[in-house]
């Protein structure tokens, strides 16, 4: 089990544009920016975090390591990417801290791109996706295991064997 994150909660309003074109097919959501993603600047932006190893293994790549390659990979397997949630109260990086939630917007990236499975990485974001979004959206979102390595039960191959349906 990772540390408890110590602190007080405070109100962090979600600093990262939503990732996306309008030929974007499938959209992953993440429930909020960690602290250290925060600081990075872009989307798993923690170097323990294994969302771009996976991504890199699932479509037999290099693993990413700037945030415009990051970027361009993204867009380049027309996957959009984005949080739950816009605005929470949060104690550094704890999903199990969050409250006071405000969603995320995502009817700009439902009305431009061609979104037809969402795929919400880790338990936080299919709660905050199916209690604001699923409905709005007409798309069932489909959980999947964390990336975050605080979710030290899944080894790589275990996410890579969960992850793989994105390809489908």
């Amino acid at each position: 089990m990772a540390p408890k994150e110590q602190g007080r909660a405070q109100t962090i309003t979600h600093p990262l544009e939503p990732v996306y074109r309008s030929d974007s097919k499938l959209l992953i959501l993440g429930s909020f920016p960690s602290v250290k993603t925060r600081e990075y600047g872009f989307f798993y932006g923690h170097p323990a975090n294994r969302f771009w190893p996976l991504m890199a293994a699932l479509f037999q790549e290099d693993v990413p390591m700037e945030i415009p390659d990051r970027r361009a990979f993204l867009l380049r397997h027309k996957i959009a990417v984005y949080d739950s949630i816009y605005q929470c109260d949060i104690i550094g990086s704890s999903d199990a801290s969050i409250q006071n939630v405000i969603p995320t917007d995502l009817q700009k990236i439902f009305a431009t791109a061609d979104i037809h499975r969402v795929f919400c990485n880790g338990a936080t974001s299919y709660f905050y996706y199916q209690k604001y979004h699923a409905k709005g959206s007409g798309i069932p979102g489909i959980k999947l295991p964390s990336t975050s390595p605080a979710n030290a039960r899944y080894r790589l191959a275990d996410l890579l064997e969960e992850w793989k349906i994105i390809l489908d």
